[in-house]
């Protein structure tokens, strides 16, 4: 945790260092100012700037020479034009960018000691190390950090993940230390099956994804938010420039968190699938409406609405991220709430 809080700290750093002179530029292409040459367009949106020029004579030789056109990204609502992304939480800044590598190396060898820890639990009792709500939210934490890291070996632009990211899996490791601490021990016989790996490791992983969408999610929805103030004429304050400019553009955050939550819920309905096949071995029922069997499918359904929401085209945009707030909502209740409020078969840890 000491390496998280540091990493913490080198987030915070990037932000805070970061240049704001390239920030700047995102909130004229969204005013639709005059930015290098870029021209606003009906409805707000900039022009890219010599997009389609065909080129520029030089003054001297008589050579022609291309510019590079500005890559913007598109709103994928159409009622914007072209948006730019944010350049990041460095926003291009060397001083910026330094702490933002610090911090990533920072995360990297928390990574490292996290998953150490995890690893050493699993050797101390010769099992998955994930038989109590403890064993879970740790590792949990760590699959979310991994496949934050995995992004990034990936080359994906998600950096500004980083620091909503540590924060939660702060807080996660402070619950799971000091409220459901438990001490290591054997599995009771019904557990003691190699579907625990496969059901419950697919659990832990879904949740981890589910989670990096629902941030996604959430910055889009103030992104989008403060984006169309912008257009309508509004001022944000000056918290909210600073932050929100430099995040990706809402259509960015939109479809990352929509691809994630698409690809993740596969993996979901197999999780429900194989853990009704261990039912039927442990328990000889495949289905018997216990809590977290319930709220299981609720999440899985609400995650299918959410998805069928996509395809429709008056449920696109804020209505569908709030049906995707509302689905990861189910899957926090059915692990903490199922758990500690609700009496059941898969009642066997305690916490």
């Amino acid at each position: 945790m000491a390496v998280y809080i540091l990493t913490f700290f080198a987030y915070i750093a990037e932000w805070v260092f970061g240049s704001r002179s390239r920030v700047a530029r995102t909130a004229a292409e969204l005013t639709g100012g005059k930015t290098g040459g870029g021209k606003s367009a009906k409805g707000g949106a900039a022009v890219p700037a010599q997009a389609g020029a065909a080129g520029k004579e030089s003054e001297g030789g008589g050579t022609a020479v291309l510019e590079r056109p500005r890559v913007v990204t598109r709103s994928s609502s159409g009622r914007r034009g072209d948006l730019p992304d944010g350049p990041g939480a460095a926003a291009g800044d060397e001083q910026g960018d330094l702490y933002g590598r610090i911090a990533v190396s920072l995360m990297v060898l928390a990574f490292l000691l996290h998953f150490s820890g995890v690893l050493t639990r699993s050797l101390s009792v010769q099992r998955a190390p994930w038989g109590n709500m403890y064993e879970f939210s740790t590792t949990f934490s760590m699959v979310a950090v991994g496949a934050y890291l995995g992004f990034l070996v990936a080359r994906k632009n998600v950096r500004w993940i980083g620091l909503p990211l540590v924060t939660t899996v702060l807080l996660d490791l402070g619950l799971a230390v000091t409220v459901l601490y438990t001490e290591s021990d054997q599995l009771v016989p019904a557990l003691d099956s190699y579907w625990l790996w496969i059901h419950v490791s697919l659990a832990i992983v879904c949740g981890a994804l589910f989670y990096l969408g629902c941030v996604g999610t959430i910055l889009y929805l103030f992104r989008d938010r403060y984006e169309t103030k912008l257009i309508a004429g509004g001022k944000p304050s000056a918290f909210a420039t600073s932050v929100l400019e430099r995040l990706p553009s809402a259509a960015s955050l939109d479809k990352f968190a929509y691809r994630i939550n698409a690809a993740v819920f596969p993996f979901w309905t197999f999780t429900i699938v194989a853990g009704a096949i261990w039912a039927g071995d442990a328990w000889g029922r495949y289905w018997g409406w216990d809590p977290k069997e319930v709220w299981s499918f609720i999440t899985w359904v609400v995650y299918a609405c959410y998805l069928h929401a996509r395809a429709t085209a008056g449920w696109k945009g804020r209505k569908a991220a709030y049906l995707a707030l509302l689905a990861f909502a189910t899957w926090l209740f059915n692990y903490y709430g199922v758990n500690v409020l609700f009496d059941g078969q898969h009642s066997y840890a305690d916490v």
